[in-house]
């Protein structure tokens, strides 16, 4: 989690938005990403949770759409590199670790490229509905910005059937089905490309 806000930071300073790093975003402290309630649903459930989002002001930008979008591309991708980052010395290294530096790895492995492809869905506040951004004509523009101001209702309601209700009619949640075939696949690529 803070490598993905720190990265949207990051990328938001470089293309012209110093919001987050005068709110001292632009850091990889851990607690200056933390959501109180994010942090307190995930020890509860220790299946959701989120981090602070990271402040971005799309005046400051040249290219509104376009940065907003790069700069929301930014976490799901740092999450991906760090994942290829975290497969090197596990493919390589793997046989000599002690067992729970190998099993933190892993954890942290698998956590990566799940945070990544959660955040790639095109739902509000997720990063894809941002990222979206890119190929949306400019006739659309106003749509799609109505959308995002009130998409994320749709996204809870997806996620609250998916959870409460398909689970209990199908027996397993889509959204999870999903991100585990997505997983296997995106884990054997960065594993197959180390």
């Amino acid at each position: 989690m803070t490598v993905h806000e720190a990265s949207h930071a990051l990328i938001a300073y470089y293309l012209g938005d110093p919001t987050a790093k005068i709110q001292g975003r632009l850091s990889l402290n851990p607690v200056r990403h933390l959501d109180p309630l994010g942090s307190l649903v995930f020890l509860l459930t220790q299946r959701i949770g989120w981090g602070k989002p990271v402040p971005v002001n799309y005046s400051n930008f040249k290219h509104p759409m376009r940065d907003g979008a790069l700069t929301a591309l930014a976490g799901p991708l740092s999450n991906i590199i760090l994942a290829f980052v975290i497969a090197l010395p596990l493919k390589y290294l793997g046989n000599y670790m002690p067992d729970f530096i190998s099993l933190l790895l892993w954890m942290c492995f698998h956590t990566s490229i799940f945070l990544g492809i959660f955040n790639l869905f095109p739902f509000p506040p997720l990063d894809g509905s941002k990222i979206i951004g890119l190929f949306v004509p400019h006739r659309f523009e106003h749509q799609y910005e109505r959308y995002l101001a009130n998409g994320a209702k749709y996204f809870v309601a997806i996620i609250l059937i998916d959870v409460f209700i398909l689970q209990s009619l199908i027996g397993f949640s889509v959204l999870g089905s999903v991100m585990l075939f997505l997983n296997k696949y995106v884990s054997m690529a960065l594993l197959l490309g180390t």
